[in-house]
């Protein structure tokens, strides 16, 4: 009997503590690999689409592909001028907090809406105003060749008496895609630079 109760004490410890490979350690940052979807008729095209995707009666992809930040290119710290790498002289760090995506097949081509969210934090040098942030966005196919890119400026305001300023962005990419490659092999890449 003790050894039972041990052994569902233990079963019961080890499952709280999370974690898992690969997150960073907090749940809200970790998105679900796919969006749910309904599983009905594709949609009738002219070019056929590739042989492992599928779209439900109103195009809805049931797989997308993968929104990726890097952890080294969703932080971005920047410091009072002649400083750089002193944490005593940071004005603010942005960071990329979560992404999402969802995504429409039509003939040989997903449309893919993708999002991203973060946050300005004000470091010791850092004051209440307007920050902007570069964004750059690049695509690459199955292949892992570069398909797409963009940049942009995102504009964050830091409320007086706050300490931190959020963001979000939605934007649209169409991508081709090429027969006999899988959706989730496709990539787009957003990264603070």
């Amino acid at each position: 009997m003790g050894f039972v109760t041990l052994c569902a004490g233990l079963a019961l410890v080890s499952g709280c503590g999370g974690g898992g490979g690969g997150t960073t350690g907090f749940s809200s940052e970790r998105l679900p690999d796919r969006l749910p979807t309904i599983d009905l008729p594709s949609l009738p095209s002219s070019d056929p689409a590739p042989a492992s995707t599928t779209a439900s009666a109103d195009g809805r992809a049931s797989s997308c592909p993968q929104v990726v930040a890097w952890p080294n290119e969703k932080l971005r710290t920047v410091y009072q001028g002649g400083h750089d790498g002193e944490a005593d002289f940071i004005v603010y760090r942005g960071e990329i907090t979560k992404l999402s995506r969802e995504c429409q097949l039509s003939g040989g081509r997903v449309l893919v809406k993708y999002g991203y969210a973060g946050r300005v934090l004000l470091g010791p040098k850092g004051h209440a105003g307007s920050y902007s942030l570069p964004v750059s966005v690049k695509a690459t196919d199955a292949y892992k060749a570069q398909i797409a890119q963009d940049r942009m400026s995102v504009r964050v305001t830091v409320p007086a008496d706050q300490t931190v300023g959020y963001f979000s962005m939605v934007r649209q990419i169409s991508l081709p895609v090429r027969p006999g490659t899988r959706l989730e092999d496709y990539k787009i890449f957003v990264a603070l630079k």
